[in-house]
């Protein structure tokens, strides 16, 4: 039986990781985590919270396609401090209020994965 998502694996481009870096441990606060030696020879980068709860891996593939449409949903609190941290970031940040019960926004990191950011609560958009 299933019991937990251990990571979430996101392609990147060849050559990306700084921008990588920059983006999850310098705008999200993520760390990043040595991935096994035969992953580390490939390229990319694997990231985490403090707590090992979260993971999410970002290996190279070519050619590379961002995903449109196929996301994380990364559960968050202080929802508006996110945003306004990624907005800083340059990170692009775009409200949904069309789940109930969840405030949202959807990202993009910096090779164009598709990431989405929701807080349990209230719904609607920034400023409510």
């Amino acid at each position: 039986m299933i019991t937990a998502v251990d990571h979430i694996a996101l392609a990147a481009p060849l050559g990306s990781e700084e921008l990588l870096r920059a983006y999850y441990v310098d705008a999200l606060g993520l760390v990043e985590v040595p991935g096994p030696a035969l992953h580390a020879a490939r390229g990319g980068c694997w990231f985490s919270d403090d707590d090992g709860r979260v993971r999410l891996h970002l290996g190279i593939e070519t050619p590379y396609r961002a995903s449109a449409k196929a996301h994380p949903g990364l559960r968050v609190q202080a929802i508006d401090s996110l945003a306004a941290r990624l907005e800083a970031f340059d990170a692009l940040v775009v409200w949904d209020d069309t789940l109930p019960g969840h405030r949202r926004f959807y990202s993009q990191d910096p090779v164009g994965n598709r990431l989405e950011f929701l807080q349990p609560g209230r719904g609607g958009t920034a400023g409510q």
